[in-house]
């Protein structure tokens, strides 16, 4: 019995934000943000929620796997924006989708978070628990970043994408998995909470908003990266050459470039949604995930590796067969 994807789905605000929008707010510009990141555009809400976009993404991977919402035992989302403190993202969504049979909680973890979530929802499968599950990556980033922090602010977009997970019989699904966390070098992408709130404390009343050390950032991933792909990889009892795609995380274009060297393998096996989507922090995999699903590109016995990595800092690896 394995843990397999079934259907996917994805759902981006309306509204387009393009870098030759962001170089009339502020000083900036297309050449100056594509050579660095690879980003021409992102998606930016107006009227959309985190949940309302997790719930549209939810209902076109349940469409797509021919699910019903009755039948979803389990939903997780991973996010660190959601709308609430509480109710949770993933209560949310099961009022919204209709799924009243489902356990529902959200996890942060970041950019990792949709791939923690499918490993937690992998070990509920394997051990019989629930029998299907929903997982989704959604995030509203913009409500949280200082777009006057030209640096940081024109990396980051909105988004939501999901999966259907079912335990199945076969060789299909997930073989291996790999998860890290090094919360000692945290602080290098960190966006503070409400500060303490009581008769004891003064109040601070500043927002605040995303930070980066983006060299850090970077450091960190080109090392963790490789190295966990590799280890989930080799648990799989495969090597690097048999994998057809790797679907990691959309931070940066450099940062795939790097990975792709660093395994020597070639740069066409990691697609991008990143010129048009941006970082969408734990919505990244799972979003390109659905695009390449909709394109035709996943065909049975494909070898697929996924990887998310980001704040906290925290890092997962997956790999499957389609």
């Amino acid at each position: 019995m394995r843990a397999r994807i079934i259907g996917t789905g994805s759902c981006l605000p309306a509204t387009v934000v393009t870098n030759d929008d962001l170089s009339k707010i502020m000083d900036t510009s297309d050449e100056w943000i594509s050579s660095r990141t690879g980003i021409k555009e992102r998606h930016l809400v107006k009227e959309e929620t985190t949940a309302s976009m997790s719930a549209e993404a939810a209902k076109r991977a349940m469409d797509n796997a021919g699910v019903a919402a009755e039948e979803i035992d389990l939903i997780i989302v991973g996010t660190l924006s959601a709308d609430y403190v509480t109710p949770s993202c993933a209560c949310e969504v099961q009022a919204k989708i209709g799924a009243k049979n489902a356990v529902a909680f959200d996890i942060n973890a970041a950019c990792a978070g949709f791939m923690f979530a499918l490993n937690i929802a992998n070990v509920y499968l394997q051990m019989g628990t629930y029998k299907t599950a929903l997982i989704l990556g959604a995030e509203t980033l913009s409500k949280i970043m200082d777009w006057n922090d030209r640096s940081t602010c024109v990396l980051f977009g909105d988004g939501a994408g999901a999966a259907v997970v079912r335990a199945e019989e076969g060789t299909a699904g997930l073989l291996a998995f790999d998860q890290g966390s090094d919360g000692v070098r945290g602080s290098v992408l960190a966006c503070r909470g409400r500060s303490n709130n009581n008769p004891l404390v003064e109040t601070s009343k500043d927002l605040t908003y995303v930070h980066m050390d983006g060299q850090e950032v970077y450091k960190f991933a080109v090392t963790a990266v490789p190295c966990s792909l590799q280890k989930t990889i080799q648990k799989a009892g495969l090597t690097v050459e048999e994998i057809d795609y790797f679907a990691l995380h959309q931070a940066n274009i450099r940062i795939l470039q790097s990975v792709a060297k660093r395994l020597k393998t070639a740069e066409d096996k990691f697609p991008i949604s990143l010129d048009h989507c941006g970082n969408i922090s734990a919505a990244s995999v799972p979003i390109l995930l659905d695009e390449m699903n909709r394109k035709g590109m996943l065909l049975p016995r494909m070898k697929i590796a996924l990887s998310g990595f980001g704040g906290g800092l925290t890092w997962a690896s997956a790999v499957m067969e389609w």
